[in-house]
C-alpha cells in the first residue's frame, strides 16, 4: 500500500503574518505527525481498511476546523486578529483536501464515509 504525503499548503504558509516563524514550524510539526501517524496505522491493511482509518482522522479534522472557524468571530469581537484561527482552520481543510487527492484513497474514503452515514441511519430523505 502506498503511504501518505501530507504538504503544508502554500496558501496558508502565505496568510500567516510574517514574524517569527512559530505557526508555520507548529503547521509543519503537525503535519508530520498527521502523516507519521496514518502511514503507521494503514501499513499492511486493505484499501477498505485504510479507509477506515483515515475516516476516522478525517473527522477529527473535520472536528478542528470547525472548532477553528467558531474562534474566528469570538476573536473578532474581542478586538484580535483571528488570522491564526483561520489559518489552522483552513489547513485542516487543505490536510482533508490532500487526503481525497490520494489515487488509490479517495474513491474507498467516499465509500467508508458514506457507509457511516448510512450506518447512523442519515438518510438522502432526512436532510
Amino acid at each position: 500500500m502506498p503511504e501518505i504525503s501530507l504538504g503544508v499548503p502554500k496558501g496558508v504558509v502565505e496568510s500567516l503574518p510574517e514574524e517569527d516563524g512559530t505557526a508555520e514550524r507548529d503547521m509543519r510539526r503537525a503535519i508530520v505527525g498527521i502523516q507519521s501517524r496514518l502511514n503507521e496505522e494503514i501499513d499492511g491493511r486493505t484499501p477498505a481498511e485504510a479507509a477506515a482509518v483515515v475516516a476516522d482522522a478525517v473527522e477529527r479534522m473535520e472536528g478542528q476546523a470547525s472548532t477553528y472557524h467558531e474562534f474566528v468571530p469570538e476573536l473578532r469581537a474581542w478586538g484580535q486578529s483571528p488570522i491564526y484561527a483561520i489559518a489552522w482552520r483552513n489547513l485542516y481543510i487543505e490536510l482533508i483536501g490532500q487526503l481525497y487527492e490520494h489515487e488509490w484513497l479517495g474513491d474507498e474514503l467516499d465509500r467508508e464515509r458514506n457507509f457511516r452515514l448510512v450506518e447512523d441511519g442519515i438518510r438522502l430523505s432526512d436532510l
